[in-house]
């Protein structure tokens, strides 16, 4: 990501800009404060809550109301020869029997597509609405 992991740490440690990176047609199934996101998925609520932040290295999120327990760690590291760009990665463990890993493995893969999706964008410049990086010295 060129980006350095301050900037794209911040853009996602308050689970409200998760929701305004999302299209319009989804966001009516989501809500969000700063430490927890819950999700309407196929009729079932799914919730995330932060578990520990580690500031501008690794974000991690576990379930939160959800019908299966989970574990996300998003990982921020910096590249020590270049310390404008972001080395990224998403750890997922889910325990999910058969019934729950068809209703929900694909859904779970969007999910983590889109937040990489939304890395993306924030290492381009295309921070969420209402996200002023200035706030926290960076430049976009």
């Amino acid at each position: 990501m060129h980006r350095p992991p301050y900037e794209l740490y911040m853009s996602f440690t308050d689970l409200r800009n998760l929701v305004a990176m999302l299209p319009e047609d989804k966001k009516k199934d989501v809500t969000a404060d700063y430490d927890t996101l819950q999700a309407s998925v196929q009729g079932m609520s799914i919730g995330v809550k932060v578990h520990e932040r580690v500031p501008y290295s690794r974000l991690e999120l576990v379930d939160y109301g959800a019908p299966f327990a989970f574990h996300i760690v998003l990982h921020f590291d910096g590249i020590p020869d270049e310390p404008a760009k972001t080395d990224f990665h998403i750890s997922l463990e889910a325990d999910l029997n058969f019934m729950m890993k068809m209703l929900l493995g694909s859904k779970l893969q969007g999910v983590l597509d889109k937040i990489v999706d939304s890395l993306v964008d924030v290492s381009l410049g295309k921070m969420p609405e209402g996200f002023d990086p200035s706030k926290f010295g960076a430049s976009v």
